[in-house]
C-alpha cells in the first residue's frame, strides 16, 4: 500500500509498521482546542528536526487556531501552515523518504492527505577550503555533506532564472537525493537527456556518494581514466556550468560531478584561472610533461639498462655496470620494489595525519632509500628514477589511478619486451586515449576555437567561445572595441 488510506487510524498504523523498531521515530498527535474533530498527527525523526520550529510554528498553530476547516486540506495549509514550504502529497514513499530526510509529516484529519513541511535542524559540517583542492588564490569556500547548502553556493553565483535544478532519489533503500544542475540555454539538450537515462536506468539498494554514480554512468568501466570531473569547490562547477557542463549533486557527499569531461581537464588546476595567462600556461605544460615521465620513466629505464644498454654513453655505462655488479636483482625486480615502496609510504602518509604523514613520506623514503642503496639491494639510478617517477606523478592528482596502472603495465611491457614492448604498450595506450569518451563525447579533438583552454590556456579575452563539443550557444563574450571600432 502505498497511498493513503483514507482511514487516519490505519495511516498511523501504516507509518508505526514502516518504521518499527527505530527509536528516532516520532509520532505525535495534536488535538484543536476549538474543534475536537479536527486531530493531526504529526511524523518526524528526533534529532534531524527544529524542535523550536516544530513546537512554536506547526503544533501551537494547529492547536490554537480558530476557525481551521479541516475538511479542506488546502484550508489547513493556508491558515495554520503558510510558512515552511507545506508540500501536499498521498504517497507513504514520498513521506517516508521526507521524514528521513529531516522533515515534519501532517497527517490531515479524513486520512487522504498529507502535508510535508521543511523543519531541518541537524548539525552539518560548515564550510572550509577543501583538504585536497587548496589554492594561494581565489575562492577558500568548499562543498560540505548538505545537499540545500550546496545548492546555495551555486545560486549565490547565479542570480537569474538560469540555473536550473532537478530532483530524484536514486537507490531503494536509502533513496538518496541527487540534484541535477545546469543552465538553460546554455546546456546540450541532448546531452542533457543522455545523462537523465542513464540516471533513471540505475536500479541499485543504495547510492552513498557521488563516485557509486561515476561507476554506474560512466561510458568506459574497465577504464583506469575517469570519465567525470569530481571537485568540491563551487567556484569550478560554477565555471563548468558556464561552459554548458551538468553537475551532478548528491546529498551526504561533497564530491561533485561534472559532465562531459574532456581529458585536458586532467591537466587544468583550480588556479589556472586566478593567475596570469603565462603562468597558468607554462604550468600546464609542466603537468603534461609531469604525465609522460611518471608513466614512462621507469619502463624507459629498463630498456635502456637491460635490452638496449647500447644507446647509453660508454662512461655511464661502465659506472652502471660497476654498480650493477655488486647489486644481486636485475633491474626489472629492483624498479617494482622501489615503485612498490614508494606507493606504499606515499599511501600510508595519505591516511595519516598531515604533518605525521608528509613527515613519514620523506623521512621513509629518504631512510629506506640510503639503506637499500648501502645494503647493495638497488642500485642509486634505481632511486633517482623512483624519486623522479614519484615526484611528478605528485603533480597530477587527476590522474593519480590511472598513472598507478599505466606505470606497472608500460614497466611489464619493457621488462619482458624491451624497448618493442614499450613501444606497444604506448601505442595500444594512445588507441584506448582516443576511444575514450563522456555521455558520448569524446574526450580528444575539437575545432581549433576549443583548443584556446586546451594545452596552453589563453588570455580571457581571447576565450569568447565556449567549446563546440559542450554547449550549442557559443558565444560566451562580446568584446567592447570602443566608439571609433
Amino acid at each position: 500500500m502505498d497511498i493513503l488510506s483514507g482511514c487516519a487510524e490505519n495511516n498511523v498504523l501504516e507509518l508505526k509498521r514502516r518504521f518499527e523498531r527505530d527509536m528516532t521515530f516520532i509520532l505525535r498527535t495534536a488535538v484543536n482546542r476549538h474543534d475536537k474533530k479536527a486531530v493531526f498527527h504529526l511524523a518526524y525523526c528526533g534529532g534531524m528536526i527544529d524542535n523550536a520550529v516544530v513546537n512554536e510554528y506547526i503544533i501551537g498553530p494547529l492547536i490554537n487556531s480558530e476557525a481551521i476547516d479541516h475538511t479542506r486540506p488546502a484550508a489547513v495549509v493556508e491558515e495554520a501552515l503558510l510558512g515552511h514550504f507545506p508540500q501536499m502529497t498521498s504517497s507513504f514513499t514520498e513521506i517516508e523518504e521526507s521524514i528521513a530526510a529531516g522533515d515534519t509529516v501532517v497527517l490531515l484529519p479524513g486520512g487522504f492527505d498529507a502535508v510535508i513541511l521543511s523543519t531541518q535542524g541537524f548539525s552539518a559540517r560548515g564550510i572550509a577550503e577543501p583538504t585536497g583542492e587548496r589554492v594561494l588564490s581565489g575562492p577558500r569556500e568548499g562543498f560540505s555533506e548538505a545537499l540545500l547548502g550546496n545548492l546555495s553556493m551555486l545560486h549565490r553565483r547565479f542570480r537569474n532564472g538560469g540555473l536550473k535544478i532537478e530532483t530524484r532519489s536514486i537507490g531503494r533503500r536509502t533513496r538518496t537525493r541527487v540534484a541535477v544542475c545546469y543552465l538553460d540555454g546554455v546546456v546540450k539538450p541532448e546531452l542533457l537527456k543522455e545523462l537523465q537515462k542513464r540516471l533513471d536506468n540505475i536500479d541499485i539498494d543504495g547510492v552513498l556518494d557521488t563516485q557509486s554514480l561515476h561507476e554506474l554512468i560512466t561510458d568506459q568501466r574497465r577504464s583506469p581514466f575517469r570519465s567525470a570531473g569530481v571537485t568540491e569547490r563551487p567556484d569550478i562547477v560554477a565555471g563548468k556550468l558556464l561552459e554548458g557542463r551538468i553537475a551532478l549533486i548528491a546529498d551526504g557527499s561533497p564530491a561533485v560531478l561534472t559532465l562531459p569531461y574532456l581529458f585536458v581537464e586532467n591537466f587544468q588546476s583550480n588556479e589556472d584561472y586566478y593567475v596570469s595567462f603565462i603562468h597558468a600556461s607554462f604550468a600546464r605544460l609542466l603537468r603534461i610533461a609531469a604525465f609522460f615521465l611518471t608513466t614512462v620513466t621507469p619502463a624507459l629505464y629498463i630498456c635502456f639498462v637491460s635490452s638496449h644498454y647500447e644507446i647509453l654513453p660508454g662512461s655511464m655505462l661502465l659506472n652502471m655496470a660497476s654498480e650493477f655488479h655488486n647489486t644481486p636483482f636485475p633491474a626489472a625486480f629492483e624498479a617494482f620494489f622501489m615503485l612498490m615502496v614508494f606507493d606504499i609510504l606515499r599511501e600510508t602518509g595519505m591516511r595519516m595525519t598531515a604533518g605525521g604523514g608528509q613527515a613519514l613520506s620523506i623521512v621513509g623514503a629518504l631512510i629506506i632509500g640510503q639503506a637499500a642503496v648501502e645494503a647493495q639491494i638497488v642500485s642509486p639510478q634505481m632511486i633517482i628514477v623512483a624519486a623522479l617517477t614519484g615526484i611528478t606523478g605528485i603533480l597530477l592528482p587527476k590522474l593519480d589511478e590511472a598513472c598507478l596502472t599505466l606505470r606497472y603495465i608500460l614497466l611489464a611491457c619493457a621488462s619482458l619486451l624491451g624497448l618493442f614492448g614499450l613501444s606497444a604498450g604506448v601505442v595500444l595506450t594512445v588507441v584506448h586515449l582516443q576511444r575514450l569518451s563522456s555521455l558520448g563525447v569524446d574526450q580528444f579533438g575539437g575545432t581549433r576555437a576549443d583548443q584556446k583552454d586546451g594545452l596552453i590556456r589563453a588570455p580571457l579575452w581571447m576565450m569568447n567561445t565556449r567549446p563546440e563539443r559542450l554547449s550549442g550557444n557559443r558565444r560566451r563574450l562580446r568584446l567592447w572595441r570602443g566608439k571609433d571600432a
